[in-house]
């Protein structure tokens, strides 16, 4: 039974597999795929939630982590189902160039 849905980012479930001792593939998986520490997430997760725009839903935030969209044609492709403008996929973009 599912209790409660929290979107992660693939550096925290990386922390979390590291723990286990099984699952190779899934931690060989994680290692290739995850482009940034879970410290670095939590602070890019932070920036795009301090934009206290009500576009953008944990969910969002957290493919923003995982993918590092490089442009705004890379940002509206994680907002699909979102109509941003472009001074708000710059400033996610911006963002993302910190990191």
């Amino acid at each position: 039974m599912i209790h409660s849905k929290t979107p992660v980012t693939m550096s925290e479930v990386k922390e979390i597999v590291d723990k286990l001792d099984e699952k190779e593939e899934l931690k060989t998986y994680l290692k290739a795929f995850t482009k940034l520490s879970k410290k670095e997430s939590e602070k890019l997760k932070e920036e795009i939630q301090n934009m206290k725009n009500m576009k953008i839903k944990d969910e969002h935030v957290v493919k923003v982590a995982d993918f590092m969209p490089a442009n705004q044609e890379e940002v509206r492709k994680i907002f699909i189902d979102t109509s941003l403008t472009d001074e708000e996929t710059n400033a996610i973009v911006e963002i993302v160039k910190k990191y």
